[in-house]
Formats: structure tokens, sequence, C-alpha cells
């Protein structure tokens, strides 16, 4: 089936579609990345399928860059881009997050910090709007809408094909593990790493308020030994164990797969290698650890509240403040930390929140797994407080506690309003306050 053939049946349903007038929820090939919610209702809605979207149509070694469906999985594109000695300019660390996703929401990594994130990268956007037409879209050429898809969360329109650039890569990466034993000496490596630039992939981890590690990885051509963490071995613990290592690119860049993150820890034994050997190929793994939560996700009402799952930019010029404030008072370890440059200001930031922003990067707080059953203090809308109160920007793949007007103060609704009544005048696919609503998660 051709991607023009694939568009067109994709384009006939959403103008049958569009005359219930009602929203649709839109249908993957992959689960969503976002934390399930036993609350959500929205799988009653019809279907927008977008399930065949997952070729790549074309690697362009010369120019270096590629076009491929929005379905595709990063998994999928760098065994590909591979073979001709390329890779994206941001691979986000889960195998089964999706080009399209990597746009709509905000995906990040270890090269972030030079690079920005995945859409920092591409070049242009094919959409389908909420009418059932199909747009262009580029910095040249109905470029507001092509600004404004990033961060959209699929509220604006369809996305179903993408060209993005590649730069050149190495077969291997030696990773170094910096370990300082508190938080002055730590944000000293972090910042000049990078502003020295001279590391291929910058992050850290954060063990404990005595235990920070800067992990530094450069491409080589050459190692002497590999490392893998897809099934016995866990990533996020060698980097307290070990100085350096070694890695195939491929498994640097899913390193965190396995675990999600460290969210294995939350499965009884999942962290001994008994029970990984017994039942890690059905368990282990990002997808297979996001089907099972979400076959379970009714038992998440049996919770107070559901565990913090969520990632903060915070602006760098705030980090330490930031931080001395996580400590005291959130005390949540370990942390991942992605230091993320954008290359401009985001045009769906609200321009005065965005006066607030100040500092040469944000850095990305990676909270995953937080206990959040006290009585008195719900840990999910106090981190979202301190992060605006801080200037920051929070994803929104978890739960939110925004009203509509605090919403707004962050988020650009005069630009977010003039690109909807174009792409999706009758609101087929949600609103974006709506979507993530606090009476979402009920």
């Amino acid at each position: 089936m051709t991607h023009q053939e694939k568009m067109n049946a994709i384009t006939t349903n959403i103008k049958k579609l569009a005359l219930l007038k009602q929203p649709v929820k839109i249908s993957k090939s992959v689960d969503s990345h976002f934390v399930p919610n036993p609350y959500d209702d929205r799988n009653k809605l019809p279907k927008a399928d977008l399930s065949k979207l997952t070729e790549i149509l074309e690697i362009d070694p010369a120019n270096m860059t590629c076009t491929a469906e929005s379905g595709v999985t990063f998994n999928a594109l760098v065994l590909e881009t591979l073979k001709h000695g390329l890779i994206p300019y941001t691979v986000p660390e889960l195998k089964g997050i999706t080009l399209g996703g990597a746009v709509s929401g905000c995906s990040i990594e270890s090269m972030s910090y030079k690079y920005g994130g995945f859409h920092d990268s591409c070049i242009e956007y094919e959409i389908i709007t909420g009418t059932g037409e199909t747009m262009t879209c580029n910095p040249e050429h109905n470029s507001q809408i092509f600004d404004m898809i990033h961060g959209s969360y699929g509220t604006l329109g369809l996305l179903t094909k993408l060209k993005f650039r590649l730069l050149p890569a190495k077969p291997y990466v030696k990773m170094e593990y910096r370990k300082y034993p508190e938080f002055s000496s730590f944000w000293k490596e972090l910042k000049a790493r990078c502003h020295a630039a001279d590391y291929d992939f910058v992050d850290a981890i954060i063990h404990t308020p005595e235990e920070f590690v800067v992990c530094l990885g450069k491409m080589v051509d050459k190692v002497p030994y590999l490392s893998s963490y897809e099934w016995l071995n866990i990533f996020y613990k060698s980097t307290r164990e070990k100085s350096e290592d070694y890695m195939t690119i491929n498994q640097y860049f899913f390193r965190y797969d396995t675990e999600c993150h460290w969210l294995t820890k939350t499965v009884p034994l999942m962290e001994t290698k008994a029970a990984r050997l017994i039942l890690g190929k059905a368990i282990l793994g990002s997808t297979n650890l996001i089907k099972w939560s979400k076959r379970i996700k009714h038992l998440m009402k049996l919770k107070r509240r559901p565990e913090v799952v969520v990632d903060v930019f915070i602006p760098s010029n705030k980090f330490e403040n930031f931080f001395g404030w996580y400590e005291r008072d959130f005390d949540f370890f370990p942390l991942w930390i992605v230091p993320y440059k954008p290359p401009r200001a985001y045009p769906w930031i609200d321009k005065e929140y965005a006066k607030r922003i100040d500092g040469e990067m944000f850095i990305d707080c990676a909270v995953y797994g937080k206990r959040n059953n006290d009585p008195k203090i719900d840990y999910s809308e106090l981190l979202e407080k301190k992060t605006v109160e801080m200037g920051g920007i929070k994803t929104l793949i978890s739960r939110n506690h925004f009203n509509e007007e605090d919403f707004w103060k962050v988020y650009d609704k005069s630009s977010y309003t003039s690109v909807k009544r174009i792409t999706d005048p009758n609101s087929m696919f949600m609103d974006l306050y709506k979507k993530f609503a606090p009476s979402n998660y009920a």
C-alpha cells in the first residue's frame, strides 16, 4: 500500500467522522507513552486510524535527510539510518516512541544540549486537518502551523509524514561517568561540558543527594569490549558502579528502555537476575511495561493517587534553586537530568511567560515513580506549581492540575487558537487544555 493510498483512506475516514461532530481518538500502531489514566474514557470515542503509517519512505545519504511516516518508531528508524552511517539529531530513549509522538510531545535526549528536541531537526510536515484536507507545512509555507505542531499533542491535526535531517555516526559509544559527592561540583562540571560541547552525548543521574554522576559519551570506531543492558544487566545501576563503559550506538540510544528508566523497581523482584532470567522477556522493556500498566490501570483507582511520572524543564539559571527545593521537599531519587538547548523560543509558549524563562538552556528533570499517597501533600501538584514558579515547562503526559486561566498563562492561547481555526475548526481533535484538564483524572 503506497503512502498516497494510505492518505486517501485516512482522509476519507476523517471526512466521514467530521459528520458526527464529536471528538475522535487517534489510533496508532504502538501503545501511547502517556501515563495510563484509569478514568480516561476516550477509548469510547470514534477512531482516527493511523496504524498503517509505519514506513520509512526515503533515506537520502547525500543530503543527509530522511522522509518517513509518523508511526515509524525510533528503534526501527535507527536500524535503517545506521546502514548509511547516519542517525537522527535526537533519539528519544524508549524504543516504541514514534516520530509523530516525538514532535507532538516534547522528546529530547542526551544530544539535546547541542541540537534541541527531535522536532528541531524537522524540515517539513504533512498533516491531515479536521476537515479531511491534506496540508504541507515547512518554515516557508504554512510556517505558523509548522511551528505550532510541536507541543500540540495531536490537537491541531494528524501528523502523517515528516522530513528531517540526519548526521554522521560511528558504530560505538565510549561512556565516561564522572562522580561527585555534592551538587556544586556536579553542576559546575555539567555546565562546563555543555559549554565546551566536547562530547557527543551529555546527561546525568542523581542517585542520592550525595551521589551525582555526569554521563559523557563519544562516538568511536573501535572498542575494547561491549556491555549490554537489554536483559540481565541494569543500565542506571552501572553508572554508579563503573567509571567508563562501551556500547554499540544502538544499545546506547535505548540504554534506558529495558527498565523504562527504573520503573521495574515497582515490580517485585524484577531487579534480581533470577526474576529477569525467568520473566524478563515478558515484562522487561518499555513496550512490555506500558502494555502491562494499561492492563492493570484500573487498579490505580485503589490508590490515593498514582505515582508521579513526569518531565519538567527548569531554566538553567533556576536549576540550583530548584534542586535545593527538590532535595528538601520532594526527595525522590534517582533523578535523570538532561540539558536541553532549544535553538529559539518556541511560539507555543505564551509571550509574557517566555520573558520569565532565563538561562542558556533548560534542565529536564525526569521524575519516574515517586509514590504519592501522603494524605496532606499531592506531590504531582506540588511539582507542577514549583515548575511554574521557576518559569519552567511541564510535559503533559500525566496528571495535570492547571485551571484553564493558569494553563493559558503558560501556553500561547492566541497562537494556538489562530492555528486551530485553520486546521481543526470543529475541534475534532479536542482542545489542548480540555484534553489534559484535571477533570480527566477524577
